[in-house]
């Protein structure tokens, strides 16, 4: 199901029908990208033009975030918590799929050393995991990204998971998507770094029930307190015109 709501779209998916769509994506021998949308995102959509131009190049759109779910069922859409998924109920499905499928992983993005932590931890769950890491702290231009998009190439991918955190990973796929080689294009945001233990995670009934977002603040709060305190107020305006109309 497609929804339409705050001059976006996105896509009513569960865990199982995402892992489904990367699967069925990967054989088409195309570059695919699979975004998701949540209300940080939604608010970069109405002030980043180049956020709006990468989600028209998305295949699907899943939904990262309760609010989001809340939000389409203000509107009349038939959407449950189910339709949440986020990449920490994502990766783990995702990396065993990938061991019976015999797909290749890279995952670009974090600090120097944090992906390569998670891909550890990650090997000790899937020890014939084929998975590849680079930092996102790269030049984003020049011969350092084209260095990195040919060590992408050279391990053709079957799934790329860009994890640079919104807009950045985003803009970066859009500028480089002619020369990127993999099948899926997935944008991760910090998952990898949850997955090494530099930023907790919340557990995820917390998740659940829409209280996550009150997590990560506390957690992070120099980080996010714009995300999580000024943004939802221009959203909430957006709602309120939306409501009248």
């Amino acid at each position: 199901m497609r929804v339409s709501l705050l001059d976006a779209e996105f896509d009513a998916l569960t865990l199982s029908e995402l892992c489904t769509l990367i699967s069925d994506s990967i054989p088409l021998a195309q570059r695919t990208i699979i975004a998701n949308h949540n209300l940080h995102s939604i608010y970069l959509f109405h002030h980043d033009p180049q956020m709006r131009d990468f989600y028209r190049s998305a295949y699907k759109i899943h939904i990262d975030g309760m609010p989001l779910i809340y939000l389409a069922r203000l509107f009349g859409y038939p959407i449950q918590p189910k339709h949440r998924v986020t990449y920490l109920d994502l990766v783990r499905p995702l990396m065993a799929e990938s061991v019976h499928q015999q797909w290749r992983v890279f995952y670009l993005g974090g600090k120097p050393g944090i992906a390569q932590a998670a891909a550890q931890r990650l090997h000790l769950n899937f020890p014939e995991l084929q998975l590849k890491t680079h930092h996102g702290y790269f030049k984003k231009v020049g011969q350092e990204n084209q260095d990195v998009l040919e060590m992408i190439r050279c391990f053709t991918p079957n799934v790329l998971m860009v994890g640079m955190g919104m807009p950045l990973q985003e803009h970066w796929i859009l500028e480089n998507i002619e020369s990127i080689e993999a099948n899926v294009i997935l944008t991760s945001g910090a998952c990898f770094d949850y997955i090494a233990g530099v930023i907790p995670s919340a557990p995820r009934w917390v998740g659940r029930v829409g209280l996550e977002w009150l997590f990560r603040l506390i957690s992070e709060p120099k980080r996010l307190w714009k995300r999580y305190l000024l943004e939802p107020w221009y959203i909430a305006d957006l709602v309120l015109k939306a409501l009248l109309r």
